[in-house]
């Protein structure tokens, strides 16, 4: 038993020094966009799709605050379309991974370590609905790493949370990824392209404005629940 303790207690933390370090590493991993482009652009559509999900994957694995350029690129190379299919799949990939290195390494040691007023958190989160799973996964001011991270702590299984990431992602990747395409590399110099863009395509601006209501309402029902 108190073997199995120290294992736990060992795994968190691993657990945590491997986020410092992922997070530490990633300030100095830059993205040659150009070079990445020139090199897909040569081989079939099969074979650089592929890569650029092994690309994607590697790459957001330690870029997690600015893996926009990234999309961005996807989005120009590959249109909006073949971009959302191609970022989904390296999504659920992502998905899988972080889940289950957080599930592997930190839950055991936070189910038998948590104070007790994180533990009614904890029963809390353990029962969520896979409803509200759909939610935060469509939410986009809510990262996918820290969600994936986030969900892999608590005792949700897999499963339930592989069905939301599947659900729940296409329509969240397509909308950024339509956007992107649209304003191309311009936004990376002038941010006001993202304005002219939307009013430009009133469809997209009104879905926008939605998707944002939805946002917020997300929102007042979490903090409702509280």
């Amino acid at each position: 038993m108190e073997g199995c303790k120290h294992q736990d207690k060992f795994r968190f933390i691993l657990f945590i020094i491997s986020l410092f370090l992922l997070w530490y590493l990633g300030k100095f991993f830059h993205i040659d966009t150009e070079t990445i482009q020139g090199l897909l652009s040569k081989i079939p559509f099969v074979y650089s799709g592929l890569l650029f999900i092994l690309l994607y994957v590697i790459v957001t694995f330690f870029i997690w605050f600015s893996k926009d350029v990234f999309r961005l690129f996807a989005a120009i190379s590959f249109g909006p379309y073949l971009s959302t299919v191609l970022i989904y799949l390296a999504e659920t990939i992502n998905s899988f991974i972080l889940f289950n290195l957080a599930r592997y390494l930190g839950r055991g040691y936070l189910e038998k370590n948590l104070e007790k007023r994180f533990k009614n958190l904890d029963e809390r989160l353990n029962k969520l609905s896979f409803f509200w799973l759909l939610m935060f996964r469509g939410v986009p001011l809510l990262p996918f790493r820290f969600l994936d991270l986030g969900v892999g702590l608590t005792n949700i299984s897999f499963k339930k949370y592989l069905l939301a990431v599947i659900l729940a992602s296409p329509v969240r990747i397509l909308w950024l990824q339509y956007i992107l395409a649209g304003v191309g590399k311009s936004i990376l110099d002038n941010p006001a392209v993202l304005q002219e863009f939307l009013l430009a395509h009133k469809n997209l601006f009104v879905f926008s404005l939605l998707y944002c209501l939805f946002v917020i309402i997300v929102f007042i029902k979490i903090k409702h629940k509280e």
